[in-house]
């Protein structure tokens, strides 16, 4: 390799690390619930690879963000305001406590309690700190004209929380009290977050026009928040008995197929959705960072599915959980050799540069 190409792929590197999507922890939330999906359908050994790879890919993507808030901070700071990236950033969190439950499956009680820290911290910052820069603050109206579906990662995030909360409680073995007002707080203000979410998203999509540009994979998350919803009600109703527990458990476990069923609604509306931007409007399907929130959604439909179908004894939906884990994996495997050949190209490889010639470092700005 020659001086030249090695000062390319280092400032193409440079280049990716600028405009890293704060939302590509969606790797890791994807990689994680497909890990337990797999698992739940008897194949241990791709679990576990699965589990070893979120694990690999979240040190990593933790190694770059602090790369990029050290030497890109204002192309962060540029993300934090702009309502169509910012919600991205709660993809930390939920990576974060997707992983810890995970970890938690395979008996790593410890760092799965840390991660639940670490997480719940994120959560309790950015979502007071995203709100303010990406909405509240800005002086351009209306925000809702930037609202998307990455809007609904902060659901996601809130019911991670959630999620891994009430996995933690029966095993720890103390906090019992403290970890289910935890669990079933943050379920209930993810539900409230939903109804929010919902409101924006849909003002946006009746109030402005609408093209095949504008259905990113992002809006799949709407479906994965009924669906992570679900998966922690099922975790809260099978907690030990508390005093939260014991006064919430049947309305969290009848709330839980509501969603179940909301989101199940959703699917059939986004695949045409899909449909109509790629096949009617030829929008190409290239690799993006965004089709990791279609994986997610599609894992967790299949995980949510497998465990209310077990915590409330409904094996048709347990039957549902199971065989459309199959199709999560199928899009996972595809995404993550998309993602493969992509960084190839743009890192390694990157075809049709001359000799010598640097990248530039993409600068990003606020939108005010």
């Amino acid at each position: 390799m020659s001086v030249d190409d090695g000062r390319g792929r280092w400032a193409a590197l440079r280049a990716a690390v600028a405009t890293l999507d704060p939302g590509y922890f969606a790797l890791v939330m994807a990689t994680g619930i497909v890990s337990v999906g797999v698992g739940n359908l008897g194949l241990g050994t791709l679990s576990a690879i699965l589990m070893w790879l979120a694990v690999a890919c979240y040190a990593v993507l933790v190694v770059l963000s602090c790369w990029r808030w050290i030497a890109f901070r204002a192309n962060v700071l540029a993300d934090f305001s702009d309502p169509r990236r910012g919600f991205g950033f709660f993809t930390f969190v939920a990576g974060t406590d997707v992983l810890g439950a995970r970890l938690l499956a395979d008996g790593h009680h410890g760092v799965a309690l840390g991660l639940l820290a670490c997480g719940g911290l994120a959560w309790l910052v950015l979502g007071y700190v995203v709100p303010w820069t990406a909405v509240l603050s800005r002086t351009k109206r209306p925000v809702v004209a930037g609202a998307n579906g990455t809007w609904f990662v902060w659901v996601v995030a809130s019911q991670s929380v959630a999620v891994l909360a009430a996995a933690l409680q029966p095993i720890v073995g103390f906090g019992t009290r403290e970890l289910a007002l935890l669990a079933f707080g943050s379920w209930s203000v993810g539900i409230f977050l939903y109804g929010a979410a919902g409101v924006f998203v849909a003002a946006r999509l009746m109030l402005y026009p609408v093209g095949p540009s504008d259905l990113t994979p992002p809006y799949w998350v709407a479906m994965g928040a009924t669906a992570i919803t679900v998966l922690s009600g099922s975790q809260i109703v099978q907690m030990l008995d508390t005093p939260a527990v014991e006064v919430t458990r049947g309305l969290v476990a009848g709330l839980s197929v509501v969603f179940w069923s909301v989101g199940t609604w959703l699917i059939p509306p986004l695949v045409a959705a899909g449909w109509w931007r790629h096949i009617t409007h030829r929008v190409p399907l290239r690799y993006d960072s965004a089709l990791w929130s279609i994986v997610f959604p599609l894992g967790m439909y299949g995980v949510a599915g497998y465990d209310i179908g077990q915590a409330d004894l409904l094996p048709i939906v347990q039957a549902i959980g199971q065989h459309e884990t199959w199709v999560a994996l199928a899009a996972w495997a595809a995404a993550f050799l998309a993602m493969i050949v992509h960084l190839v190209r743009t890192v390694v490889v990157r075809p049709g540069s001359r000799a010598g010639e640097q990248p530039s470092i993409p600068r990003r700005s606020a939108v005010s």
